[in-house]
């Protein structure tokens, strides 16, 4: 495994553990060495929601979506993120994305039905 991975995998551990601080230490060395880690931009965006930074999440959330718009997941932390703090047009999007690409895909179904 690779250093950056390794990282990473601390990072999603720390997470788990409530230790936001630590996880966002690790997942920004992550980013430092790469970029483009679609799923590192993802961890710390909802390490940022759970801390309250709600900007600071959306942003790293629409990186990782922008890195990879397969990832249904990162679509639906990102909808949910916008629906905890109001932003209704941009969540209903964002699921009616998921949706299309996975019309059984049960977050953005029970999520349609607030819309």
């Amino acid at each position: 495994m690779s250093p950056v991975e390794e990282q990473y995998d601390r990072g999603v551990e720390y997470k788990v553990a409530g230790q936001y601080e630590e996880a966002i230490a690790e997942f920004q060395a992550v980013l430092s060495a790469d970029p483009e880690h679609a799923p590192a931009h993802r961890q710390l965006g909802l390490v940022y929601g759970f801390l309250g930074l709600f900007d600071e999440s959306i942003q790293e959330l629409l990186a990782s979506v922008e890195l990879n718009g397969h990832d249904l997941e990162a679509r639906n932390d990102l909808a949910l993120t916008y629906a905890m703090i109001g932003m209704t047009d941009e969540a209903k999007s964002q699921f009616e994305i998921v949706l299309a690409a996975d019309p059984e895909n049960a977050i953005a179904k029970r999520n349609m039905t607030y819309f």
